[in-house]
C-alpha cells in the first residue's frame, strides 16, 4: 500500500522556489536541509500529520554526484524552461514499505532504491537512472521513511493543510488504472488534460489558496 507524502516544486533555485510559495500561499517556508548523495537542497511546508510541499533546488555549494540527481535536476535548462512556462509543481512522492518489491515489480518505472540523508534522517528513495520523473510526473516518485516515518509531525506547523491534489492528464483512464495498480489507498483527483500539470489547493490561515 502507498499514500501520499509530498508535493515537490522543482525549482531553478531555492530563493525562486520559496518566492512562489510566498506569493501563491502567503506562507515563507523554513528551511529543510541538504542532501550530500543528490547535491540539492530544499525547503519544507507541514501540509498536516501526514504530508508536506517541498521545495527542492540544486545546490549550487555542493559536489555533484557521481549518478543521476533526482526529480530530472541535472537537465538545468529543462528545470527552467518547465518552471518559467508555470509549470513549477511537478512532482509527488509516495512512502510505503518493501520498496524493492515494489520497484522490482515496476520495471523501469520507478529505477532502483538508493539511501539518502538529510541531517540526522536516512531513507531509500526510487531514483531512475536517468533521474527522470516517473510518467512525466503523472506518476508519484517512491519513498521509504523507515522506522522514524515521515517527517512531516516534526516540523513548523504554520497553519497550511492539503485540501485537494490534482493531476490533469490527457488519458485520466489509463492514469487512474496505473495509480490503482501501484496500490495507492487514496487516489488525487485525476482530470482530462492536454498535458500532465499538478496543481494542488492548499488551506492557509488567509483560506484555501492553489499552488502549481
Amino acid at each position: 500500500m502507498l499514500e501520499l507524502d509530498h508535493l515537490v516544486l522543482i525549482a531553478p533555485s531555492l530563493a525562486e522556489g520559496v518566492e512562489h510559495v510566498r506569493a501563491s500561499l502567503g506562507i515563507a517556508m523554513p528551511y529543510g536541509g541538504a542532501h550530500p548523495e543528490m547535491g540539492t537542497h530544499n525547503h519544507l511546508l507541514r501540509l498536516g500529520d501526514g504530508a508536506f510541499l517541498e521545495v527542492i533546488a540544486v545546490d549550487p555549494s555542493a559536489p555533484a554526484p557521481t549518478h543521476a540527481r533526482w526529480f530530472g535536476l541535472d537537465d538545468a535548462a529543462a528545470v527552467r524552461a518547465e518552471w518559467d512556462a508555470g509549470r513549477r509543481l511537478r512532482a509527488w512522492v509516495a512512502r510505503g514499505r518493501n520498496l524493492e518489491a515494489l520497484l522490482a515489480a515496476q520495471g523501469g518505472l520507478f529505477g532502483e532504491a538508493m539511501w539518502v540523508s538529510r541531517g540526522d534522517r536516512r531513507w531509500r528513495f526510487g531514483v531512475r537512472p536517468d533521474g527522470a520523473l516517473p510518467a512525466g510526473g503523472a506518476a508519484p516518485c517512491v519513498i521509504d521513511w523507515g522506522e522514524r516515518g515521515c517527517p512531516a509531525p516534526a516540523m513548523p506547523d504554520l497553519g497550511a493543510r492539503l485540501e485537494r491534489f490534482v493531476i490533469e492528464h490527457p488519458d485520466p483512464a489509463g492514469l487512474r488504472d496505473l495509480l490503482t495498480g501501484l496500490g495507492l489507498g487514496r487516489l488525487p483527483d485525476i482530470r482530462e488534460g492536454a498535458e500532465t500539470r499538478l496543481r494542488a489547493v492548499i488551506g492557509t490561515p488567509e483560506g484555501p489558496k492553489e499552488i502549481g
